[in-house]
């Protein structure tokens, strides 16, 4: 063998080059992928026409490393994911909008279809990466750090603020700052997403002893965080996935007592760090959930816009008024008197209707049913695997955006978008495949155990 390589020392660095560590490659992507994830939130949620500009561009630039892996394989490999098709729907119909005039805005939604395209991107990067158990661990990591170091900053910035992002920089036009966001809701909806992966990596066996309080400890800063930051959508958005982890603990068939009482501890730890930090102007902000709730159901501008966005459906309900197009229409059915400019319907289930009609919501309707249908076949015993570990923290990070959608409009901030649409895929992708470097761990684990027989002998 070695001397067939010396007298041609050619090929050999051609076939090291077939092989090229294609779990490396598909690791450094994922890292990659990730890593545009969350440097969007840290640019004020990307909504910026530079921020937005730097996701797509990067978005691009994933696709076309893995298309450059692909041909440095000499070999085209997709794996196949349920919620290509529904994406591949609602893009043609976007496509249909832009062609045939149907949108009231041509510009707007050609804009919004690239926004789109990109969050299409990078959730077809992550899914074509992501496939081994090792990489859970990897990711729940990088988000459990990341989670730590934002919500402390927020936390920080609560206590001691100047009106000012990142202590430097003014709003032009007002806002309600928290962390890196203007808006604290869309904080709270970063948080809702990012929150499960160390509250899941402290319910499994991926973490034991010390590690698994340090994990629930940050999960409880990141919940806590919500909570501070006077988000009423995120607080309601939390209490569901409090509602659905528990549900999933319950439905084990091997119930384990130390699991409740993990979940029970959190929740302990996140009321002490509320009363610690939060205070009376925290109580306040509680206190005054049912007086607003109720000035809302009286005909507050929330429930008014909601009623406006109905007849706007009204008037165009099959493909809507476009994508991107609702600021531009709304003040034409505008049921109240204001000096603002109202850009988001505040709605995001009504804000896709008044956008893409009926059609576009039923392609939305498809993507979610997919969403949570593929998910439900990978949560047997999910504390016990990596592919049901991952699962379960994607679909809770789902939940709390799709209900914090109902009050807000989380999914029109290109950052919080992104990151949500890349949990659907992770939610709906096949099971993981166990890493071969484990599976030979535990054959050879196998192999040392004594035979009864040999040893009797």
């Amino acid at each position: 063998m070695s001397s067939a390589l010396a007298t041609q020392p050619e090929p050999a660095p051609v076939a090291n080059a077939k092989v090229s560590h294609p779990r490396l490659t598909n690791h450094v992507l994922l890292v990659c992928a990730c890593v545009v994830l969350l440097l969007g939130p840290l640019a004020f949620g990307a909504v910026e026409p530079w921020s937005i500009f730097a996701l797509e561009a990067c978005a691009m630039l994933l696709l076309a490393a893995w298309a450059y892996r692909q041909w440095n394989h000499r070999e085209l490999h997709v794996y196949d994911h349920a919620l290509y098709r529904p994406m591949a729907a609602f893009f043609a119909l976007v496509v249909v909008q832009c062609l045939t005039g149907t949108t009231a805005y041509r510009y707007a939604t050609y804009s919004h279809l690239l926004l789109y395209a990109a969050y299409g991107m990078l959730a077809f990067v992550v899914s074509q990466a992501l496939h081994r158990s090792s990489q859970f661990e990897m990711l729940a990591k990088l988000f459990t750090g990341y989670g730590a170091a934002v919500a402390a900053f927020a936390v920080l910035q609560g206590l001691a603020p100047n009106g000012k992002l990142y202590w430097i920089w003014g709003l032009e036009q007002g806002g309600s700052i928290y962390g890196p966001y203007v808006n604290r809701n869309h904080y709270a909806g970063l948080m809702e997403m990012l929150m499960p992966f160390p509250l899941v990596l402290a319910a499994t066996r991926f973490t034991d002893g010390g590690r698994k309080i340090a994990v629930a400890g940050i999960a409880a800063l990141m919940a806590g965080s919500i909570f501070l930051s006077g988000s009423r959508g995120g607080m309601a958005a939390f209490a569901a996935q409090m509602v659905v982890l528990a549900a999933l603990l319950l439905r084990k068939r091997k119930r384990n007592w130390k699991q409740p009482l993990m979940l029970g501890a959190f929740l302990a730890a996140v009321v002490v760090l509320l009363v610690w930090i939060g205070g009376n102007e925290l109580t306040r902000r509680l206190v005054s959930i049912h007086s607003e709730a109720r000035e809302e159901i009286n005909g507050g501008v929330r429930l008014t816009i909601d009623r406006d966005c109905l007849r706007m459906l009204a008037k165009r309900p099959f493909l809507g008024w476009g994508l991107g197009a609702f600021p531009i229409v709304y003040p034409e059915f505008r049921g109240f008197y204001t000096t603002f400019f109202v850009n988001q319907a505040h709605n995001d289930y009504l804000q896709l209707l008044v956008e893409t009609g009926l059609a576009g919501f039923s392609i939305a309707v498809w993507f979610l049913v997919l969403v949570f249908r593929k998910a439900a076949g990978k949560l047997e015993d999910w504390t016990e695997t990596a592919s049901g570990a991952l699962t379960v923290a994607a679909l809770l990070g789902c939940v709390g955006i799709l209900v914090h959608s109902f009050l807000d409009f989380n999914l029109q901030i290109p950052a919080n978008a992104a990151l949500f649409y890349v949990l659907c895929a992770i939610a709906a992708a096949a099971p993981l495949q166990q890493s071969h470097s484990r599976r030979v761990v535990r054959r050879h684990n196998s192999m040392e155990q004594p035979n009864p027989e040999n040893a009797a002998s």
